[in-house]
């Protein structure tokens, strides 16, 4: 009941019901949550109020909701959870995760890498590597670079050297030898399904879902100087930002 006697949401009861257990230690990462029909019949609610009940729950990063296997506690240990709102918060990564490189440094035809890094030709300079946290792997990233920047960093061992380990990250690895600093990120994020290559190297079934994400980095000059395309596992991997109004708007 609230101070003015109105019943709580019935989404609201449930959720504070499934926090509650959770908090018991009555599930765990590794045993799933009851359904949403199950709960559905236990509170005799619609689908659609549990729904919002574990949104609720999703939203305050107490569990993961897994397609095709269920909802489950959140592992925060074996999960890599950052917050990004700015340039050095991907600089950041480098503090806490690591990068393999599977596939070196190379001169490639990508016709569509090529387009967005805004070249004349369909030559572009590539790299693949795995990214992990804790030694467990939780993303897949492959890196265009226009040959001018490739011709940089064409000596450095963390873009050439199969199998190396890393704690750098390839915008942190670019900004010492730029000309121009890097001055923005532009982003796009998709879930789409994991093709064979992105399945074998995470370790998931083809077409499982996989997060998205792409980066085209500017320099100051407007200049185009990489594309990163990261595929990323939904169950390792959060990805949180911060909206925030800007001064003096209002609703």
């Amino acid at each position: 009941m609230t101070e003015r006697g109105e019943q709580r949401p019935a989404y609201m009861v449930v959720a504070d019901d499934l926090r509650a257990a959770i908090e018991r230690r009555e599930y765990s990462a590794q045993r799933r949550l009851p359904t949403e029909s199950e709960l559905a019949h236990r509170y005799r609610l619609s689908r659609q109020t549990i729904r919002r009940a574990y949104l609720e729950l999703v939203g305050a990063g107490l569990v993961d909701r897994i397609p095709g296997r269920g909802t489950f506690v959140a592992d925060h240990e074996a999960k890599y959870a950052r917050q990004f709102g700015s340039f050095e918060d991907l600089l950041g990564l480098a503090e806490d995760t690591s990068i393999e490189l599977v596939q070196p440094l190379g001169r490639r035809v990508d016709i569509a890498a090529a387009a967005r890094l805004g070249l004349d030709d369909d030559i572009v300079y590539s790299l693949g590597y795995v990214r992990s946290h804790h030694d467990i792997a939780f993303g897949w990233t492959t890196v265009a670079l226009p040959p001018r920047v490739a011709e940089i960093v064409s000596d450095t061992k963390e873009f050439t050297e199969v199998g190396i380990s890393s704690a750098a990250t390839v915008i942190g690895l670019l900004e010492g030898r730029l000309p121009d600093p890097i001055d923005q990120a532009q982003q796009s994020i998709a879930a789409v399904a994991a093709d064979d290559t992105v399945a074998e190297v995470l370790g998931c079934a083809p077409g499982s879902p996989i997060l998205r994400i792409d980066r085209l980095f500017v320099s100051s000059r407007a200049e185009p100087v990489e594309l990163s395309v990261g595929y990323f596992l939904p169950d390792q991997y959060t990805y949180r930002t911060n909206l925030l109004r800007q001064s003096g708007e209002r609703p």
